[in-house]
């Protein structure tokens, strides 16, 4: 049996509905089909289709099969174009969804220079705080920041992600320098509303001692002034109205150009990540692993978070 025409075969009668549409496609005889069918059957142990005088049915073993061959002779497809093509030409639409804050900063600008160097590639990106279920959705990647809840998703560590405190140098000046993270108790910390996302509070390592190891601890600061959105934090403290508690991705433009400074450093949580995270690792489309592969080498940049 030649395995990939009993394929090619089979999606193509279940695409037209009848082994004489696909026989008539083919220029072949529809006993013909017939018989690769019966031979990629009898190989799977498993009836694919129910086949009667007026119509054809998937059995739910076929449905699943379906897919899996729809998905392997895309993919072939692809390799040829890109050999053909004489380099790796990705095609098709890419479905990619990321955190509204990191989404607009640091994954929109580099959505079309990403289609610049893949023009066959459409995408849509969706900006959203909701932990989307990317299988059910339809979705081919997610960027994701944070730890990551175990899960059956695959996710690949494209960088790190550190949170420090910050603030104006005029704030500053003005209220003092905590040097150990109970002292945030006396200075206006901006911190995200209780039923925002950040559960846990804000995160410190307390250095080893001669009785104790080094440890990390979770402080729940408060102040005059909270939000749900951390892009509002963000500009509050831009502002001078107090200490906040970012990620290196938000401020470090910031740092760099002098508008803020970081406070407790030597009291920094050791770095999370940011992930793709990807609804299943098999039949990755050249597409999707293209993308990952770009977001890597523009994050592995030094100046890349720099560059605001």
């Amino acid at each position: 049996m030649d395995k990939l025409k009993a394929l090619e075969t089979f999606v193509s009668v279940a695409a037209k509905g009848s082994l004489t549409a696909a026989a008539q496609a083919e220029g072949v005889a529809p006993a013909l089909i017939g018989r690769r069918l019966d031979a990629l059957e009898a190989h799977l142990g498993a009836k694919l289709l129910v086949r009667t005088t007026r119509r054809l049915t998937l059995t739910h073993e076929g449905s699943a099969f379906l897919e899996d061959c729809q998905r392997l002779l895309a993919d072939l497809a692809q390799a040829e174009t890109s050999v053909s093509a004489g380099g790796v030409q990705a095609q098709g639409h890419l479905r990619i969804t990321a955190p509204a804050g990191f989404g607009r900063r640091h994954v929109a600008p580099l959505v079309p220079r990403f289609r610049e160097l893949h023009p066959d590639v459409t995408i849509s990106l969706n900006l959203s705080d909701r932990v989307i279920d990317l299988a059910a959705e339809g979705y081919d990647c997610a960027v994701r920041v944070g730890d990551l809840p175990d899960s059956s998703l695959i996710s690949m560590r494209l960088a790190d992600n550190r949170r420090l405190c910050v603030a104006t140098p005029q704030y500053l000046k003005q209220h003092g320098v905590p040097t150990h993270p109970n002292d945030l108790s006396r200075f206006d910390c901006l911190t995200l509303s209780s039923d925002a996302s950040q559960t846990r509070g804000w995160a410190f390592e307390l250095p080893a001692t001669a009785e104790a190891s080094a440890k990390l601890v979770y402080l729940r600061p408060r102040g005059p002034l909270d939000c749900t959105d951390g892009q509002v934090l963000h500009e509050w403290c831009l502002a001078g109205y107090g200490i906040a508690w970012r990620s290196i991705w938000e401020v470090e433009a910031d740092i760099a150009a002098g508008r803020l400074s970081t406070v407790l450093d030597s009291f920094a949580a050791p770095p999370n990540g940011i992930y793709a995270v990807l609804p299943q690792r098999k039949h990755l489309p050249l597409r999707v692993r293209l993308w990952i592969e770009f977001l890597k080498q523009q994050y592995g940049q030094a100046d890349f978070w720099s560059r605001g």
